[in-house]
């Protein structure tokens, strides 16, 4: 039996024996220490997770990765050689990690930007308009989604989910990195099946969803609001045509995805349909002890 051999059979039945005879709060990064001196082995990061059954830590059980030992030691022969570190894998985020999100729907015109601005000024949250992102970059020189935007949005049409959650995810990256804040209003999205089924694949194992702040307004007041902010706003979408069809949209493929999360328990409806400050003591309710 070669040396290497002969310190692998070691290393694994002293471990294994010490495992079993020492107290439960030896670790197994500890007991690699104990057997690797740090002139042999790199030192073992702090945040790598190892496998607690540490007498099987070169078998088939582990996903082992390889720890170089320093050439400059002056060891025995075997310190030239690789030796097997059991880790199964990096740092796992938890829950805590995860940017926080509400997603806020509602038909065109129910309040929803008003509403987020009161909620951003109250609870800290970050404000991303999935709409205003998407007409960013519309507007943003050399883009080459822009005339796929305009024409979609010009037609009440749903843009590309893949469009639209990249655009989201780069958003909550940089404010995170700018501002540390990890708490985020998702205006507007998912609107249709889609949306839903994009998002699930890209994002959902990376944000934590709080829940679905929904509003609900008539079709006739909703239309009244947005042709009087179409007045001011130069918005493309803000005219009698561009609404029609976007009600259609919500009716047929929004609404779907608000009883999806509604069988989950998620969603928080509020009644739209009084003045701003009213509405917003409802939403107050809504956000108090949820997150």
């Amino acid at each position: 039996m070669n040396s290497l051999n002969l310190f692998r059979r070691t290393l694994t039945t002293s471990i294994g024996g010490i495992s079993r005879s020492s107290s439960s709060s030896s670790s197994p990064v500890s007991l690699i220490r104990e057997f690797c001196p740090r002139r042999h082995l790199k030192a073992v990061p702090s945040n790598v997770k190892v496998d607690s059954s540490f007498g099987s830590a070169f078998g088939a059980r582990t996903s082992s990765s390889w720890a170089s030992v320093s050439s400059r030691s002056s060891a025995p022969s075997i310190n030239r050689r690789i030796l097997p570190v059991a880790i199964i894998g990096k740092r796992t985020m938890t829950s805590s990690d995860k940017p926080k999100i509400v997603f806020v729907l509602g038909a065109p015109g129910a309040g929803k930007g008003t509403q987020c601005e009161k909620i951003v000024e109250t609870f800290g949250f970050t404000h991303l308009s999935a709409g205003d992102l998407l007409r960013e970059e519309r507007k943003r020189e050399g883009s080459e989604y822009g005339a796929l935007i305009e024409d979609n949005i010009k037609n009440g049409r749903i843009v590309p989910v893949e469009i639209t959650c990249a655009l989201l995810e780069n958003a909550m990256i940089k404010t995170k990195e700018a501002t540390g804040n990890d708490k985020f209003l998702i205006d507007g999205f998912p609107r249709n099946e889609d949306n839903l089924q994009g998002w699930n694949r890209k994002m959902a194992d990376k944000v934590q969803l709080l829940f679905v702040l929904f509003f609900e307004c008539s079709e006739d007041q909703c239309v009244q609001r947005c042709l009087k902010r179409g007045e001011s706003s130069g918005r493309s979408d803000d005219n009698l045509e561009s609404l029609k069809k976007r009600f259609n949209t919500y009716i047929n493929d929004t609404m779907p995805i608000i009883e999806h999360y509604r069988k989950q328990d998620l969603v928080k409806p509020i009644d739209a349909a009084p003045a701003p400050d009213d509405v917003f003591e409802a939403v107050k309710a809504a956000f108090q002890g949820s997150y």
